[in-house]
């Protein structure tokens, strides 16, 4: 790798003087005196695309990344210039190009800055590889942070930090491991209250300088390729972050038993295990969706076929677990085993669709099966091919859903454990080595599985789950962190890699609940659950090198709180659901870190162990053994606490008591939170009422509560149900109105309204404009409840 400083004094090469330049509609292009262009092009008004080519020849314009349908279009775009720069203004801002070496600055229409080049851009000629290293270095102010970067397992705030992009399979990975299972080379810096995003669109090892070497210099290159990023204007954060998932793509819904509470380990088999395991949750009446099986599941670790003996009649078996309510979702690896009596590495053969050396002979490696071959996910004839593999897992057997694992790629015994750099791809015709197609390998492989799935389960929704992945891979999978370790500082680390990678546009993500590698304790199991249940993707999975870890296993104490926190997930998987329908339409995060909730306090900077769930659920987990409370920070404004309806006033640290039974969590004044009652797995009741927490504020507040049918795609035919919650309170009344949208109509009639924080006797009430009876509502004084039509469209209580 080169170095930083390497770049900084070897060899450097710069743009020189500009000669001409040139506006065509969108794009703005620049030409100097030796012979670099600078192509800029407005998307948005607040996003630019920056180009550089060091020959006068950009490269063909190719990305995985960007989604081809993302939104584009500007309302104003002037470009003029003066003595020395080239000025194009947008409506949210300027962009300045000096006309003596290109370096481009970025700045509010008030004038104040938002980001600089410091040298701008460089590169230093690769002659091992050929092109170039390609390098870009901005200025940074003082008290300027930075966020993002996906799975990261170090500090939420970037600065200081340098890191790599280079998707590496890494057992046991520990804090400030510089490469991991994902290369999301995008962040947002933050200074002044303006935040800013950088997406840099290159598929060659990617690394990025926080300030690390040089205080106020933030700098970013490449190993190859082009230099070739966004650049995104907020001022907030929120703004920056949904115009970067509509340049790289949002997820369709997933089915809601994907949101379930999901059973893993390396290996549940033979399947009276399998069967053991789903009964016992039965049994204890422990929510549960999904039981996972590993590879040990396959015959000698064939993908796509079934070990016989373990599992004779899988498609027998798959049945009888879907009717005790629980989905079969299994893992599929990309190395194929070299075997000629193995029909499908005999078809891939026959076919070409194996990765290549560069002098021709196939790329060959060790992994789970042995030796093995492995398919070019980047040529679409064979992701077309490994689709259709999914008929009969899918199709026929009734698996629900397919975890793709070892695609980074990895390679065992191998030094780099990975393909040789003179890897061939087709990379969807831009025919490139495995310098280029590493980081895409995988997110390519997730891609190749979710048109399989979802073609053979239609009309249910596809479930993918990777671990490998680039940006905009979100469109296709979620994903998990990988191989962590059963230790406290990794609870902790799990808490950081979710906030990151909701806020680097992969929200649906979990980590191994109690740890991968070595065993937890009770204390520590329980604690990781009480912060699992509220990540997006909640699995425990587990080494069978280590021990058991299902819920029961660690005693009574254990199972019981276990047990109370995964059926509070469940009663919030309406709340959950509506999180991930903000998600997938506007791009919001569901796991909101401090520092987006609310940027313009200082202080959320810093802080990493609380997040918003949600819009309106505040989560402190603790992540320290033998406590019996923590000091936490309350953010702005004024939040209720779960367990005991306290009002606090946030903007300020304080302590919380969280004895084992206990984890902070604070709802918001004003929220309007749906609960289900508990089931044992999504839809095993129909639900004939649903219950809505309340919780009063003086002023207003508003509440979004999405349903559908939970699975299939007929909410895409307005088949859903929108219903917009607006609460005001006063001091002596509470006014809750509703509208709803879309055709979609739940089993239930009624909710159950229970109110929270009511600083009055309620003594009237009016229903739709007009007083009735308290008792005509069913109203508990002591408990404060009452039952209304679902439909309702105005409620008020009068004290």
């Amino acid at each position: 790798m080169i170095t930083n400083t390497e770049l900084e004094h070897k060899g450097n090469l710069y743009p020189t003087a500009l000669i001409s330049y040139e506006h065509d509609q969108d794009t703005i292009s620049f030409l100097t005196k030796n012979g670099v262009r600078l192509q800029i092009t407005v998307l948005r008004d607040n996003m630019l695309r920056l180009r550089y080519a060091t020959n006068g020849i950009f490269e063909h314009d190719f990305s995985y990344a960007v989604d081809e349908n993302h939104p584009h279009g500007f309302n104003k775009l002037k470009v003029e210039e003066n003595n020395s720069h080239v000025l194009i203004h947008t409506e949210k801002f300027l962009c300045k190009v000096a006309k003596d070496d290109l370096r481009v600055g970025m700045y509010e229409h008030g004038g104040k800055t938002i980001l600089e080049d410091e040298l701008g851009f460089h590169w230093e000629e690769s002659f091992e590889f050929g092109g170039n290293f390609v390098k870009m270095s901005k200025t940074s102010r003082d008290q300027e942070n930075f966020f993002g970067l996906g799975d990261k397992p170090t500090n939420f705030n970037l600065k200081g930090k340098r890191l790599s992009m280079w998707n590496t399979d890494q057992y046991a990975y520990g804090k400030d491991t510089a490469e991991l299972y994902k290369a999301v080379p995008f962040y947002m810096g933050l200074q002044q209250n303006i935040a800013y995003g950088i997406f840099f669109d290159n598929t060659f090892k990617t690394h990025f300088d926080f300030c690390s070497e040089r205080r106020n210099v933030t700098s970013f290159w490449a190993d190859g390729g082009e230099m070739n990023y966004y650049f995104i204007y907020g001022p907030q954060m929120t703004d920056v972050l949904t115009t970067y998932t509509d340049l790289t793509g949002k997820p369709e819904l997933p089915p809601m038993w994907a949101l379930g509470f999901h059973q893993c380990k390396w290996s549940y088999y033979p399947e009276s295990k399998v069967k053991e395991i789903t009964s016992k949750f039965r049994e204890l009446n422990f929510p549960c969706d999904a039981i996972y099986l590993d590879i040990d599941y396959m015959d000698g670790f064939r993908c796509f076929t079934w070990n016989k003996e373990y599992f004779p009649d899988p498609k027998r078996m798959v049945k009888e677990l879907e009717d005790d309510g629980f989905k079969t979702v299994v893992i599929i690896d990309p190395g194929i085993k070299i075997d000629l009596s193995y029909p499908i590495f005999k078809e891939a053969l026959e076919k070409d669709y194996f990765c290549r050396r560069a002098d021709g002979p196939y790329m060959r490696g060790k992994v789970w099966p042995g030796e093995c071959y492995f398919p070019d996910f980047t040529n679409p004839e064979v992701r077309e091919w490994w689709s259709g593999l999914y008929r009969e897992l899918i199709g026929e057997i009734g698996v629900k859903g397919v975890w793709n694992d070892m695609n980074e790629p990895a390679v065992m015994e191998v030094p780099g454990k990975t393909f040789p750099f003179d890897v061939r791809h087709n990379y969807d015709g831009h025919h490139c080595s495995h310098r280029k197609a590493h980081n895409v390998y995988g997110m390519q492989m997730a891609r190749a599985t979710y048109e399989g799935v979802k073609k053979f389960n239609f009309p249910k929704r596809p479930f993918i789950i990777t671990r490998a992945n680039y940006s905009g891979g979100q469109r296709y999978t979620s994903t998990w962190t990988g191989d962590n370790v059963a230790t406290w500082e990794h609870l902790w680390l799990a808490n950081i890699q979710m906030q990151r990678l909701c806020m680097s546009g992969m929200s649906f993500a979990g980590s191994d609940i109690g740890g991968f590698a070595e065993q937890p304790s009770g204390e520590l199991y329980t604690r990781w659950i009480q912060l699992g249940v509220f990540h997006p993707f909640c699995r425990v999975h587990s080494s069978g090198d280590h021990g058991e870890q299902e819920p029961w296993f660690f005693g009574d104490e254990v199972l019981e709180i276990s047990k109370k926190f995964v059926e509070l997930r469940y009663q919030l998987l309406p709340y959950l659901y509506t999180a991930f329908y903000n998600y997938v339409q506007e791009g919001q995060p569901i796991l909101k870190p401090l520092v987006y909730f609310d940027q313009e306090d200082v202080q959320t900077h810093y802080r990493a162990d609380e997040f918003i769930f949600g819009n309106q659920i505040l989560v402190c987990p603790v992540q320290e053994p033998n406590v019996q409370g923590r000091r936490m920070y309350i953010p702005r404004g004024k939040w209720y606490n779960f367990w005991n309806d306290t009002l606090v006033t946030g903007g300020k640290e304080m302590w919380v008591d969280a004895p084992l039974e206990i984890c902070p969590i604070f709802i918001k004044e004003g929220a309007v939170i749906p609960k289900y009652p508990v089931q044992q797995y999504v839809d095993e009741l129909e639900i004939d009422q649903l219950s809505l927490d309340i919780y009063y504020k003086l002023g207003k507040e508003n509440s979004e509560f999405y349903e559908d049918a939970h699975d299939g795609y007929e909410y895409r035919q307005n088949i859903y149900s929108l219903r917009t919650f607006k609460l005001t309170g006063k001091t002596d009344e509470i006014i809750l109105q509703q509208h709803k949208s879309g055709k979609f109509s739940a089993s239930y009639e009624t909710f159950k309204l229970n109110f929270h924080g009511l600083p009055f006797e309620v003594k009237k009430v009016f229903f739709e404009n007009e007083e009735i009876p308290l008792d005509q509502l069913q109203f508990n004084a002591e408990e404060k409840t009452m039952i209304v039509n679902k439909d309702f469209s105005e409620l008020h209580l009068v004290g």
